[in-house]
């Protein structure tokens, strides 16, 4: 039943990072846009970013009801970026329900909520990761870092690097979702992107090499690690040649993989940990009979739900933009 879970909370996480990276990677290019791309730019993503969402809420769920020890270590730690990070997301949903509405005049204050909460969002979710890969100050379980003891210029490359991810993800989308100036620019876009995305990862591995993180003791101890940053690569050079191409569906198909790698990586080197390397899967873990109780509600029903609806949202708005864009 821990697997179960274990499992869950993973899959969770990488459709939140994949389905909400796209339309977050979308409010991030927004300022590089004319008011018309920028209409289509929200209505290529208006159907489907508050569902995105969603994943983040169950992902949260799940981590307190199956590994509350964790969730409690995390919430310690990174107490502030992620009240920070909520307050960018509920501005950004909040920009994009008021700047249709707005006056022609003041709509530059939504521009600016909608790209600035994107923005920040991004930033500090790259930047929780880039805390944990490096360690995060930790004793019997129990976080000892201080308000900002997650915080170094190792994480702040990481949230750069996810900023760079999320705009591939979102210009990836553009190309699968919109026509015209719209498209055309996203191509523009996509090789630097790429190309942008790959130098960050090379530069985090070798960083991380020569900070001696003890996370990188997992590629001499698994050398199947190294078939992920293949499939990275493998992918990049699919992504360019879709570019190339114009083929319009090969750009985010090719970037989903990259995250997916990418997510591998990590994935596979915490493993059993899931706060590297305090808390294992196992210390973390609810009662089994809790465990057990979850699975004949949430992990039965719900789940499966929540695939079912996300699938038929994604079935459902599955065209193109149309030309005229979204007023």
């Amino acid at each position: 039943m821990i697997l179960f879970w274990a499992g869950l909370i993973a899959t969770t996480i990488l459709l939140y990072v994949l389905l909400d990276g796209f339309d977050l990677g979308v409010g991030i290019l927004f300022p590089f846009a004319d008011e018309s791309s920028r209409r289509k730019m929200l209505a290529a993503i208006s159907p489907v970013w508050d569902g995105n969402e969603t994943w983040l809420v169950i992902t949260g769920t799940v981590l307190f009801g199956a590994f509350p020890t964790v969730y409690a270590a995390l919430l310690s730690a990174f107490y502030l970026p992620l009240v920070l990070m909520l307050c960018a997301l509920i501005l950004r949903g909040v920009a994009f329900e008021f700047r249709s509405r707005a006056l022609v005049g003041s709509r530059w204050i939504w521009d600016l909520s909608f790209a600035g909460g994107s923005l920040v969002a991004t930033f500090i979710q790259g930047m929780t990761v880039g805390a944990l890969v490096e360690g995060l100050p930790m004793k019997e379980g129990h976080y000892i870092g201080g308000i900002f003891g997650w915080f170094s210029p190792f994480a702040a490359l990481c949230g750069l690097g996810l900023v760079l991810g999320y705009s591939l993800l979102g210009a990836s989308w553009l190309v699968r979702k919109c026509e015209g100036q719209v498209r055309g620019r996203a191509y523009q876009l996509l090789p630097l992107l790429t190309v942008g995305v790959l130098a960050f990862l090379a530069t985090a591995f070798v960083l991380a090499i020569a900070m001696h993180l003890s996370l990188m003791n997992r590629w001499f101890e698994r050398p199947y690690l190294l078939i992920f940053p293949l499939i990275g690569v493998v992918s990049a050079f699919g992504l360019l040649r879709g570019v190339r191409r114009r083929n319009d569906l090969a750009p985010f198909r090719c970037a989903a993989l990259i995250f997916a790698a990418a997510f591998g990586t990590l994935a596979c080197s915490f493993w059993p940990y899931m706060i590297p390397f305090a808390l294992t899967v196992g210390q973390a873990a609810s009662p089994n009979e809790s465990l057990t109780f979850m699975f004949w509600g949430a992990g039965l029903f719900v789940m499966p739900l929540t695939l079912v609806y996300t699938f038929v949202v994604y079935r459902m708005f599955h065209g193109r933009v149309a030309e005229a864009g979204n007023e």
